[in-house]
């Protein structure tokens, strides 16, 4: 049984339900005991600008979670891609792009985590 999460956000910008999903799963299993790092990937990337706007509807959710220390990171290439890289690093969250300018999937699952992609 898997007892490690890499949660992989990558729902555009009009997926706010795969979105706010990722977040709920990882702190759920997070509270669970179980590891987990949620990564945003693609149009996922948006999502942290989104998130970390106070006047967003799930802002709190966001907060929470990045203070369970589970967000891990953002797409290097897919946050340039997408505009958003000023935005990624004012929220803290580091840029990942160890295999041309995108995270490693195979490091994770190297490690024994299991990949939810939403």
């Amino acid at each position: 049984m898997a007892d490690k999460f890499l949660i992989v956000v990558q729902a555009g910008p009009n997926e706010l339900a795969k979105a706010l999903h990722a977040l709920l799963y990882g702190q759920e299993l997070h509270e669970a005991g179980y590891a987990v790092q949620i990564m945003f990937d693609g149009a996922g990337t948006t999502w942290v600008k989104e998130f970390k706007n106070p006047e967003h509807k799930y802002f709190d959710v966001y907060k929470h979670v990045e203070k369970l220390g589970i967000v891990a990171g953002a797409c290097e290439y897919c946050a340039n891609a997408f505009g958003v890289v000023e935005q990624v690093k004012a929220a803290g969250v580091p840029l990942w792009g160890e295999t041309g300018g995108h995270p490693s999937l195979v490091k994770y699952v190297k490690e024994g985590y299991t990949p939810l992609i939403l």
